[in-house]
Protein backbone atom coordinates (compact mmCIF):
# COMPACT_ATOMS: atom_id res chain seq x y z
CA UNK A 1 0.00 0.00 0.00
CA UNK A 2 2.68 2.04 1.02
CA UNK A 3 4.48 1.61 -2.54
CA UNK A 4 1.12 1.96 -4.21
CA UNK A 5 0.86 5.89 -2.82
CA UNK A 6 4.76 6.37 -3.48
CA UNK A 7 4.19 6.07 -7.16
CA UNK A 8 0.68 7.27 -7.15
CA UNK A 9 2.66 10.63 -5.80
CA UNK A 10 5.50 10.29 -8.12
CA UNK A 11 2.78 10.09 -11.24
CA UNK A 12 0.80 13.18 -9.55
CA UNK A 13 3.14 15.64 -8.84
CA UNK A 14 4.60 16.52 -12.31
CA UNK A 15 1.31 16.60 -13.69
CA UNK A 16 -0.03 19.10 -10.89
CA UNK A 17 2.76 21.26 -11.30
CA UNK A 18 2.28 20.96 -14.94
CA UNK A 19 -1.22 22.69 -14.85
CA UNK A 20 -0.12 24.73 -12.08
CA UNK A 21 2.48 26.83 -14.40
CA UNK A 22 -0.17 26.75 -16.93
CA UNK A 23 -2.68 28.03 -14.76
CA UNK A 24 0.01 30.70 -14.15
CA UNK A 25 1.06 31.76 -17.89
CA UNK A 26 -2.29 31.04 -19.30
CA UNK A 27 -3.86 34.48 -20.05
CA UNK A 28 -0.91 35.26 -22.14
CA UNK A 29 0.52 31.61 -23.73
CA UNK A 30 -1.36 28.94 -25.92
CA UNK A 31 1.18 26.43 -26.59
CA UNK A 32 3.24 27.28 -23.44
CA UNK A 33 4.79 30.53 -24.46
CA UNK A 34 3.42 34.10 -24.34
CA UNK A 35 2.01 35.40 -27.38
CA UNK A 36 3.89 37.19 -30.23
CA UNK A 37 2.03 39.89 -31.71
CA UNK A 38 -0.37 42.45 -31.16
CA UNK A 39 -2.58 44.80 -33.54
CA UNK A 40 -3.53 47.84 -32.33
CA UNK A 41 -5.82 50.37 -34.29
CA UNK A 42 -6.94 53.95 -33.08
CA UNK A 43 -7.02 57.65 -33.27
CA UNK A 44 -3.54 59.38 -33.74
CA UNK A 45 -3.34 62.85 -33.36
CA UNK A 46 0.40 65.47 -34.14
CA UNK A 47 0.94 68.21 -32.56
CA UNK A 48 3.97 70.19 -34.02
CA UNK A 49 5.75 72.42 -31.90
CA UNK A 50 8.51 73.70 -34.25
CA UNK A 51 8.69 77.00 -34.74
CA UNK A 52 8.90 79.08 -37.82
CA UNK A 53 12.46 79.74 -39.46
CA UNK A 54 13.33 82.42 -42.07
CA UNK A 55 13.11 82.35 -45.77
CA UNK A 56 16.51 82.04 -47.93
CA UNK A 57 16.53 83.47 -51.02
CA UNK A 58 18.31 83.76 -54.19
CA UNK A 59 18.01 85.24 -57.69
CA UNK A 60 19.71 84.58 -60.94
CA UNK A 61 20.76 87.73 -60.64
CA UNK A 62 24.20 88.18 -59.28
CA UNK A 63 25.50 91.31 -57.31
CA UNK A 64 27.18 93.31 -59.64
CA UNK A 65 25.03 92.51 -62.69
CA UNK A 66 24.45 95.78 -65.34
CA UNK A 67 21.25 95.11 -66.91
CA UNK A 68 20.08 97.60 -69.63
CA UNK A 69 17.11 99.49 -68.68
CA UNK A 70 14.65 99.71 -71.85
CA UNK A 71 11.19 101.13 -71.48
CA UNK A 72 10.54 102.57 -68.02
CA UNK A 73 8.05 105.71 -67.10
CA UNK A 74 9.62 108.62 -64.88
CA UNK A 75 7.40 108.29 -61.97
CA UNK A 76 8.42 105.04 -62.20
CA UNK A 77 12.18 106.08 -61.27
CA UNK A 78 11.19 108.88 -58.98
CA UNK A 79 9.33 106.08 -57.13
CA UNK A 80 12.42 104.36 -56.04
CA UNK A 81 15.55 107.86 -56.21
CA UNK A 82 17.00 107.22 -53.09
CA UNK A 83 16.22 110.40 -50.96
CA UNK A 84 19.29 110.97 -49.17
CA UNK A 85 21.78 110.69 -52.57
CA UNK A 86 23.73 113.91 -53.23
CA UNK A 87 22.03 116.16 -55.74
CA UNK A 88 18.39 114.42 -54.89
CA UNK A 89 16.17 117.55 -55.50
CA UNK A 90 18.09 118.40 -58.80
CA UNK A 91 17.59 114.39 -60.35
CA UNK A 92 14.04 114.11 -59.21
CA UNK A 93 13.39 117.87 -60.10
CA UNK A 94 14.98 117.09 -63.27
CA UNK A 95 12.70 113.86 -64.45
CA UNK A 96 9.79 115.65 -62.91
CA UNK A 97 10.13 118.13 -65.43
CA UNK A 98 9.85 115.13 -68.56
CA UNK A 99 6.37 113.86 -67.18
CA UNK A 100 5.16 111.92 -65.06
CA UNK A 101 4.19 108.97 -68.05
CA UNK A 102 6.94 109.90 -70.16
CA UNK A 103 9.07 106.74 -71.41
CA UNK A 104 12.62 107.20 -70.89
CA UNK A 105 13.60 105.29 -73.63
CA UNK A 106 11.54 107.68 -76.08
CA UNK A 107 12.41 111.03 -74.92
CA UNK A 108 10.55 113.54 -77.41
CA UNK A 109 13.80 114.93 -78.84
CA UNK A 110 16.43 113.60 -76.57
CA UNK A 111 15.17 109.59 -77.58
CA UNK A 112 16.49 106.82 -75.38
CA UNK A 113 18.30 108.13 -72.09
CA UNK A 114 16.87 105.12 -70.12
CA UNK A 115 20.26 103.61 -69.89
CA UNK A 116 21.55 100.94 -67.77
CA UNK A 117 21.29 100.04 -63.65
CA UNK A 118 24.25 98.42 -61.63
CA UNK A 119 21.85 95.85 -59.95
CA UNK A 120 23.04 94.56 -56.28
CA UNK A 121 20.79 93.14 -53.33
CA UNK A 122 18.92 90.20 -55.33
CA UNK A 123 21.67 87.74 -55.72
CA UNK A 124 20.82 86.28 -51.77
CA UNK A 125 18.65 87.62 -48.79
CA UNK A 126 17.15 86.33 -45.58
CA UNK A 127 13.64 87.08 -45.27
CA UNK A 128 13.27 88.55 -41.61
CA UNK A 129 10.14 87.57 -39.83
CA UNK A 130 8.89 84.56 -42.60
CA UNK A 131 8.91 80.73 -42.43
CA UNK A 132 6.93 78.02 -42.12
CA UNK A 133 4.81 76.25 -39.58
CA UNK A 134 3.39 72.76 -39.89
CA UNK A 135 -0.83 72.69 -38.43
CA UNK A 136 -1.84 69.91 -36.29
CA UNK A 137 -3.55 66.98 -37.86
CA UNK A 138 -5.25 63.83 -37.09
CA UNK A 139 -5.67 60.83 -38.61
CA UNK A 140 -6.26 56.96 -38.16
CA UNK A 141 -3.46 55.23 -36.50
CA UNK A 142 -1.71 51.36 -36.86
CA UNK A 143 0.80 49.80 -34.57
CA UNK A 144 2.31 46.35 -34.75
CA UNK A 145 4.12 44.57 -32.22
CA UNK A 146 6.69 41.33 -32.34
CA UNK A 147 7.14 40.40 -28.45
CA UNK A 148 10.80 38.64 -28.33
CA UNK A 149 9.84 38.29 -24.61
CA UNK A 150 6.98 39.27 -21.89
CA UNK A 151 9.27 42.66 -21.65
CA UNK A 152 10.79 43.60 -24.79
CA UNK A 153 9.02 44.23 -28.27
CA UNK A 154 9.71 45.13 -31.45
CA UNK A 155 6.79 47.89 -32.77
CA UNK A 156 5.91 49.45 -35.93
CA UNK A 157 3.99 52.06 -35.96
CA UNK A 158 1.90 53.96 -39.30
CA UNK A 159 -0.96 55.08 -40.31
CA UNK A 160 -3.38 56.51 -43.38
CA UNK A 161 -1.07 59.50 -44.41
CA UNK A 162 -3.01 63.03 -43.64
CA UNK A 163 -2.97 65.58 -45.69
CA UNK A 164 -0.93 68.14 -43.71
CA UNK A 165 -1.44 72.23 -44.11
CA UNK A 166 1.45 74.42 -44.03
CA UNK A 167 1.20 77.61 -42.76
CA UNK A 168 2.51 80.60 -43.66
CA UNK A 169 4.13 83.82 -41.42
CA UNK A 170 5.59 86.92 -42.93
CA UNK A 171 5.40 88.99 -46.16
CA UNK A 172 8.54 88.15 -48.42
CA UNK A 173 10.42 91.70 -50.10
CA UNK A 174 13.43 91.37 -52.57
CA UNK A 175 15.86 94.64 -51.35
CA UNK A 176 16.77 95.73 -54.58
CA UNK A 177 19.56 98.23 -55.00
CA UNK A 178 21.03 100.08 -58.01
CA UNK A 179 22.95 102.73 -59.57
CA UNK A 180 21.44 103.73 -62.99
CA UNK A 181 23.72 105.57 -65.62
CA UNK A 182 21.68 107.66 -67.88
CA UNK A 183 22.12 107.48 -71.94
CA UNK A 184 23.06 110.57 -73.85
CA UNK A 185 22.94 114.01 -72.57
CA UNK A 186 20.52 112.91 -69.49
CA UNK A 187 23.61 111.14 -68.83
CA UNK A 188 26.02 114.39 -68.71
CA UNK A 189 23.18 116.20 -66.61
CA UNK A 190 21.97 114.05 -64.28
CA UNK A 191 24.89 111.81 -64.13
CA UNK A 192 24.55 108.66 -62.00
CA UNK A 193 22.03 108.17 -59.34
CA UNK A 194 21.09 105.41 -56.74
CA UNK A 195 17.85 103.73 -56.98
CA UNK A 196 16.01 101.21 -53.87
CA UNK A 197 13.18 99.65 -53.29
CA UNK A 198 11.95 96.94 -51.04
CA UNK A 199 10.14 94.37 -54.03
CA UNK A 200 7.03 92.93 -52.56
CA UNK A 201 7.07 89.40 -53.83
CA UNK A 202 4.53 87.19 -51.80
CA UNK A 203 2.70 87.18 -48.55
CA UNK A 204 2.58 84.10 -47.18
CA UNK A 205 -0.13 84.66 -44.94
CA UNK A 206 -2.85 84.71 -47.24
CA UNK A 207 -5.41 82.51 -47.80
CA UNK A 208 -6.54 81.79 -44.36
CA UNK A 209 -2.72 81.58 -43.82
CA UNK A 210 -2.43 78.36 -44.94
CA UNK A 211 0.81 78.77 -47.69
CA UNK A 212 0.83 75.47 -48.80
CA UNK A 213 -0.61 71.34 -47.95
CA UNK A 214 1.20 67.74 -48.41
CA UNK A 215 0.55 64.61 -47.38
CA UNK A 216 3.07 63.55 -44.92
CA UNK A 217 4.02 59.43 -44.62
CA UNK A 218 5.15 59.42 -41.17
CA UNK A 219 5.96 55.67 -40.68
CA UNK A 220 8.44 54.74 -37.34
CA UNK A 221 10.05 51.52 -36.01
CA UNK A 222 11.77 51.15 -32.19
CA UNK A 223 11.86 49.10 -29.19
CA UNK A 224 9.70 49.02 -26.36
CA UNK A 225 9.72 47.98 -22.65
CA UNK A 226 6.78 46.92 -20.87
CA UNK A 227 7.03 46.65 -16.90
CA UNK A 228 4.79 44.43 -15.06
CA UNK A 229 3.67 40.56 -15.92
CA UNK A 230 1.63 39.15 -18.54
CA UNK A 231 -1.24 37.71 -17.04
CA UNK A 232 -0.92 39.10 -13.24
CA UNK A 233 -0.96 43.25 -14.30
CA UNK A 234 -3.62 44.35 -16.44
CA UNK A 235 -2.26 47.92 -16.13
CA UNK A 236 1.28 47.98 -17.70
CA UNK A 237 3.16 51.09 -18.70
CA UNK A 238 5.92 51.00 -21.38
CA UNK A 239 8.34 53.21 -22.61
CA UNK A 240 9.87 53.11 -26.31
CA UNK A 241 12.62 54.65 -28.39
CA UNK A 242 13.26 54.35 -31.75
CA UNK A 243 13.56 55.79 -35.96
CA UNK A 244 10.98 58.17 -37.55
CA UNK A 245 10.92 58.45 -41.46
CA UNK A 246 9.35 61.36 -43.01
CA UNK A 247 8.05 61.38 -47.01
CA UNK A 248 6.07 64.25 -48.13
CA UNK A 249 4.09 63.85 -51.32
CA UNK A 250 1.56 65.18 -53.20
CA UNK A 251 2.64 69.01 -52.09
CA UNK A 252 0.02 72.30 -53.19
CA UNK A 253 0.78 75.48 -53.11
CA UNK A 254 -1.83 78.54 -52.54
CA UNK A 255 -2.63 80.31 -55.78
CA UNK A 256 -2.60 83.25 -54.52
CA UNK A 257 1.50 82.49 -53.64
CA UNK A 258 1.75 81.00 -56.93
CA UNK A 259 0.73 83.63 -58.79
CA UNK A 260 3.06 85.99 -57.20
CA UNK A 261 6.05 83.78 -57.47
CA UNK A 262 5.04 83.72 -60.87
CA UNK A 263 5.33 87.83 -61.46
CA UNK A 264 8.48 87.67 -59.55
CA UNK A 265 9.79 85.24 -61.89
CA UNK A 266 8.98 87.93 -64.49
CA UNK A 267 10.59 90.61 -63.22
CA UNK A 268 13.46 88.52 -62.79
CA UNK A 269 13.43 87.55 -66.64
CA UNK A 270 13.01 90.97 -67.83
CA UNK A 271 16.56 91.57 -66.16
CA UNK A 272 17.99 89.10 -67.79
CA UNK A 273 16.75 90.08 -71.00
CA UNK A 274 18.13 93.63 -70.39
CA UNK A 275 14.67 95.12 -69.54
CA UNK A 276 15.42 96.64 -65.63
CA UNK A 277 12.59 98.99 -66.22
CA UNK A 278 10.03 96.76 -66.98
CA UNK A 279 10.70 94.55 -63.83
CA UNK A 280 9.61 97.72 -62.16
CA UNK A 281 6.48 97.95 -63.12
CA UNK A 282 5.52 94.34 -63.24
CA UNK A 283 5.46 93.92 -66.88
CA UNK A 284 5.48 90.36 -68.06
CA UNK A 285 8.28 88.68 -69.37
CA UNK A 286 9.08 87.22 -72.58
CA UNK A 287 9.12 83.64 -70.82
CA UNK A 288 6.81 81.58 -69.47
CA UNK A 289 6.93 80.57 -65.96
CA UNK A 290 6.46 77.27 -63.73
CA UNK A 291 7.13 77.23 -59.96
CA UNK A 292 7.76 73.55 -58.03
CA UNK A 293 7.86 73.19 -54.15
CA UNK A 294 9.99 70.05 -52.56
CA UNK A 295 10.30 68.80 -49.03
CA UNK A 296 12.98 66.59 -48.53
CA UNK A 297 12.72 63.31 -46.53
CA UNK A 298 14.17 62.98 -43.02
CA UNK A 299 15.04 60.50 -40.58
CA UNK A 300 14.35 61.46 -36.61
CA UNK A 301 14.41 59.85 -33.56
CA UNK A 302 11.36 59.32 -31.47
CA UNK A 303 10.85 58.35 -27.94
CA UNK A 304 7.37 57.01 -26.84
CA UNK A 305 6.00 56.49 -23.09
CA UNK A 306 2.29 54.66 -22.97
CA UNK A 307 0.22 51.84 -21.09
CA UNK A 308 -1.69 49.18 -22.25
CA UNK A 309 -4.56 47.79 -20.05
CA UNK A 310 -6.09 44.12 -20.53
CA UNK A 311 -9.86 43.74 -21.09
CA UNK A 312 -9.00 40.07 -21.51
CA UNK A 313 -6.65 37.48 -23.08
CA UNK A 314 -6.55 39.01 -25.90
CA UNK A 315 -7.99 42.68 -26.02
CA UNK A 316 -6.37 45.53 -24.73
CA UNK A 317 -6.96 49.32 -24.88
CA UNK A 318 -3.49 51.37 -25.68
CA UNK A 319 -2.52 54.76 -24.85
CA UNK A 320 0.60 56.78 -25.81
CA UNK A 321 2.14 59.78 -26.46
CA UNK A 322 5.70 60.09 -28.63
CA UNK A 323 7.88 63.13 -29.16
CA UNK A 324 9.75 63.15 -32.55
CA UNK A 325 12.97 65.63 -33.23
CA UNK A 326 11.87 66.32 -36.81
CA UNK A 327 12.64 68.63 -39.27
CA UNK A 328 12.75 68.97 -43.15
CA UNK A 329 13.71 70.85 -45.97
CA UNK A 330 11.15 72.54 -48.11
CA UNK A 331 12.69 74.55 -51.04
CA UNK A 332 10.39 76.53 -53.96
CA UNK A 333 11.99 77.21 -57.36
CA UNK A 334 10.64 79.21 -59.65
CA UNK A 335 11.63 78.18 -63.68
CA UNK A 336 11.36 79.27 -67.02
CA UNK A 337 10.40 77.69 -70.07
CA UNK A 338 13.54 76.93 -70.73
CA UNK A 339 13.97 75.69 -67.01
CA UNK A 340 16.39 78.02 -66.12
CA UNK A 341 16.29 78.78 -62.64
CA UNK A 342 15.05 82.46 -61.37
CA UNK A 343 14.49 82.20 -58.35
CA UNK A 344 15.29 80.08 -55.06
CA UNK A 345 13.76 80.00 -51.46
CA UNK A 346 14.00 77.79 -48.71
CA UNK A 347 13.12 77.27 -45.47
CA UNK A 348 13.95 74.72 -42.56
CA UNK A 349 10.24 73.37 -41.40
CA UNK A 350 10.86 72.55 -37.89
CA UNK A 351 8.09 70.14 -37.20
CA UNK A 352 9.21 68.07 -33.89
CA UNK A 353 5.47 66.98 -33.00
CA UNK A 354 4.09 65.59 -30.28
CA UNK A 355 2.20 62.00 -31.02
CA UNK A 356 -0.81 60.61 -29.19
CA UNK A 357 -2.07 57.52 -29.95
CA UNK A 358 -5.53 55.91 -28.34
CA UNK A 359 -6.81 52.96 -29.67
CA UNK A 360 -7.54 49.52 -28.79
CA UNK A 361 -5.57 46.33 -29.78
CA UNK A 362 -5.67 42.82 -30.34
CA UNK A 363 -3.01 39.80 -28.89
CA UNK A 364 -2.41 36.58 -31.36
Amino acid sequence: MKKMLTLACAIATPLLFSQSAVAEFDYFKTDGSFKRFSVSAGWLHASPQGKANPLENTTAIKDGTVANNGSVKVETVREVLVKDQDRFGFIDGTLKGLGAKTDLSKVPVLGDVSGTSKINGLESWTSAGTGLESDDVDTFGLLFNYYLNDHWSVEVKAGIPPKVDILGQGQVYAPLKGTVSPDGIAGTLLGDFEISKDMPITDLEQGNGVASSARAWLPAAGVQYQFGKSGVNKFRPYVGAGVMYAYFDDIELNDGIRKDLERAGHQIQNIKDGKAGAALENVKSSQGMSVDVEADSAFAPIVTLGATYDFNDKWFGVGSVSYAKLDSDTTITVKNDKNEELIRAKSNLDIDPYITFLGVGYRF
